[in-house]
């Protein structure tokens, strides 16, 4: 009889030990791709969950961080807040591992100025946008990064441009911005590992199209038949019309080369086009990074891969000189002056 050695990374731990609660997302819904992967790379890079937290603000995506890395901290924040209680969490314990997951209209609407801030301030952590064009949990209206004339069927033609998180980011100094692509599984991963070893914020920007109320030809965010998604469909948080929730399987794509363009066929045949950034692309080159996101947004085409990194410079913990000790750990000794400190300024005055 063989009996099977279970696979264990260096803390000894299985990968199951990195799983959440289950989901109650959509089925097919490419969001928990997304969070299988922060659980792969959690485990090949042997995390200690008791010493990362994760935040999130109000969607869909939102919900994600319930669903990995179960033995971890986690807090649920308002919509568009989730940035000021991570920087909070960030200079409070300096010494944890920070993982914000959020959504398009999170971020890009009611959270850009937050976004922004947290930026520009390098708070050291993951910031992960699970990317899909609409808000999922009230019915599928446009977010700030819906395409320009995409048509949905009760909301009628959208007729503004989309924000790009990723030029946002370049634009506001951040020293690591990628984008990926839900159905990209080994791609997604393998960023998810490198952003959590950066230094500083590190921005993920992951399409994953919304099965539910973005599938449509004008949609450049949409899916294509793939392998089914193994989590059951669950109850959401309003109750549909019979036949509205389609049930779809999630997309995946096979293996292709840097520099290649890969055309995805959507469910109702619309097409959606994947670049990964050139093997000769020089990810260190700020300028280079705007030239190939700017062409990239008049061509409608989503560059993936790591678009820009650079040397860090010094996180907001460092810059308000936060003892080696976390503020959340000094003691009241530690923190109160003692009275004739204070009798000394006094005099002083």
């Amino acid at each position: 009889m063989t009996v099977r050695t279970p696979k264990v990374n260096h803390l000894g731990l299985e990968k199951t030990a990195y799983k959440g609660a289950e989901s109650t997302l959509c089925n097919g819904c490419g969001h928990d791709s997304i969070s299988a992967k922060i659980i792969d790379a959690a485990w090949e890079l042997g995390l200690d969950q008791r010493y990362l937290v994760k935040f999130s603000g109000i969607g869909c995506s939102s919900k994600s961080p319930a669903y990995f890395l179960g033995q971890s901290h986690g807090f649920n924040s308002l919509h568009g807040r989730m940035p000021a209680v991570a920087t909070g969490a960030s200079l409070a314990n300096h010494k944890v591992t920070v993982v914000g997951v959020s959504g398009d209209g999170d971020t890009g609407s009611i959270g850009l100025g937050q976004f922004k801030h947290l930026l520009r301030r390098n708070v050291p952590m993951v910031y992960i946008v699970e990317n899909n064009g609409v808000y999922g949990l009230t019915k599928g209206q446009f977010s700030a990064t819906a395409d320009e004339n995409q048509q949905q069927k009760y909301y009628g033609v959208n007729q503004l441009p989309p924000i790009d998180l990723c030029l946002e980011a370049l634009a506001t100094d951040c020293t690591f911005v990628a984008r990926s692509f839900s159905g990209d599984p080994q791609q997604c991963r393998e960023i998810i590992k490198a952003a959590l070893s950066h230094k500083g914020t590190a921005l993920v920007d992951i399409i994953s199209p919304c099965v539910t109320f973005n599938d449509n030809p004008q949609s450049t965010k949409g899916y294509e038949h793939g392998k089914l998604n193994n989590i059951e469909l669950q109850e959401i948080e309003y109750i549909l019309p019979p036949g509205l929730v389609p049930l779809r399987e999630e997309i995946t794509i096979p293996e292709y080369a840097e520099g290649e363009t890969f055309e995805v066929t959507m469910h109702d045949g619309s097409k959606l086009l994947l670049k990964k950034a050139a093997r000769d692309y020089d990810p260190t080159d700020r300028e280079a990074a705007f030239k190939l996101l700017n062409q990239a947004k008049e061509q409608q085409l989503f560059i993936t891969g790591l678009i820009f990194i650079s040397e860090p410079r010094p996180t907001l913990p460092e810059l308000q000189r936060v003892p080696e000790t976390p503020l959340a750990l000094l003691t009241e000794a530690d923190v109160r002056p003692s009275a004739d400190a204070l009798a000394q300024v006094m005099a002083r005055l």
